[in-house]
Parts: structure tokens; sequence; C-alpha cells
């Protein structure tokens, strides 16, 4: 990362840890505790996503190349998630699966917004304007399925235990097991094109970097592998 990019970075990355703790505390002010929060896709997300931006933050500040594009990639996916899923699915009066609007105090409702707002549109910013390019795979897309199935797995066995489910389209006592596998089937296929979406905008954000590279007078030679373009 070149010294002029650096600063930005740190302070992004510093942004969305601190957003999410934020969120994740003024959010626990309300009804719910911290280990209640815990099930949720939401808080997973965020604090996956705090964990790699506090990592990704300390290897800027060092000068040193961010977490794997394959990690990196991941955690923005999947608060990207949580961002479309609350803004519209679950807080979208016209979605047949939108929650009722609790009555939130103004503390529980700033952290909320940093939650599935704040904390996804820094991320993403990071992610669109700092981190190298050209270093996904469209199998990445699959790949990255992995944790919202098996996330999908936790919370169908935890309703078992606890009978009760975090999302009402996971709710097996309203949907049943068949109405629940086909809204999964319909989310994972909609999951796996926003993942061959930021496949494609991650190789056509390097094909344009390596343009501006190249210049107006023909190709000029660029050091490191951060403009390698996938064929």
């Amino acid at each position: 990362m070149s010294l002029r990019r650096r600063p930005a970075a740190v302070a992004v990355r510093v942004a969305v840890v601190i957003s999410v703790l934020a969120g994740i505390v003024l959010t626990a002010l309300g009804p719910a505790t911290v280990t209640g929060l815990l099930p949720y896709f939401t808080i997973q997300s965020n604090i996956a996503v705090g964990l790699v931006a506090g990592y990704a933050a300390w290897r800027a500040w060092q000068g040193r190349p961010a977490p794997p594009a394959a990690v990196k990639g991941a955690v923005t996916f999947y608060i990207t998630i949580t961002a479309l899923v609350y803004h519209l699915v679950l807080a979208n009066p016209a979605s047949p699966f939108a929650m009722p609007a609790p009555d939130r105090a103004l503390d529980e409702a700033v952290g909320n917004q940093f939650l599935h707002t704040v904390v996804p549109l820094l991320a993403v910013a990071d992610w669109l304007l700092l981190d190298r390019r050209g270093r996904l795979r469209l199998r990445y897309a699959l790949w990255w399925l992995a944790f919202p199935l098996g996330y999908l797995g936790f919370a169908l066995v935890r309703g078992l235990v606890v009978h009760r489910y975090p999302y009402p389209f996971v709710d097996v006592g309203e949907l049943g097991y068949g109405g629940v596998g086909i809204v999964a089937a319909c989310l994972a296929v909609a999951f796996w094109l926003l993942g061959v979406v930021f496949v494609g905008v991650d190789r056509a954000l390097a094909r344009y970097r390596t343009g501006r590279s190249a210049g107006p007078t023909g190709p000029r030679t660029v050091s490191g592998p951060a403009e390698t373009v996938p064929r």
C-alpha cells in the first residue's frame, strides 16, 4: 500500500471497528443482552467485519499488505447481506417477512443503524476504494455461501431447543421445514449472484486501474501483483 493511501486505510478501518463496537454496545443497552444478541446473523457478521478491519488497520499502519482478498471479500459480502436483508426484507413494509418496528429508545435505535447501515457502508467503501484489486475468483462466490448456510443450520437446531427463531424467514413454526427450505434456496441463489457481482466489480476495477496505469502513451511497468487481472 502506498504511503499516500495508508492513513486513509487506517482511518476507515478504525472507523469500522469503532462503529461495530458502538452498534453492539448501544443495542445491548436495550432489552437484549450481548449474549442474547449473539445468535443473530447481524451481530455475527458485524463481529467478523470488526475483527478483520482491526487486523487490516494494524497491517496498514505497519505498511504491510491487507488480509487475503478472499477473507476481506467474504466479510464484506456478509455485512452487505446484513444490510440488504434488513433494509429490503425485514424493515420493508412491503416484504412478506417484515418485522414490526419495535419501540426503541434513542440509543438502541442508533445502535441498530450502526449495525445495519453505517458499518456496511464503511466496509464496502473500504473494500471498493482501498483494497488491492484482481484477486477474487469466481469460485469464491460459491465458497462464501458456507457461512450463511451454516448459519441456517445453526438457527434451525437452536430453534428446536429454545423454540424461537431469529428471523421470520427461518421460523419453522410459521413456515414449516418445506417453506423454510424454499426461502433458503431462493436466498442462496440471490446471495450467490451477489457474490458474483463482487467478483465482477473486483475484476472491472482491476481492468480500470490497469488502463489508468498504462496511460495515453502506452503501458508502463507497474510493480506488485495488485494490478494483475485474472483471466
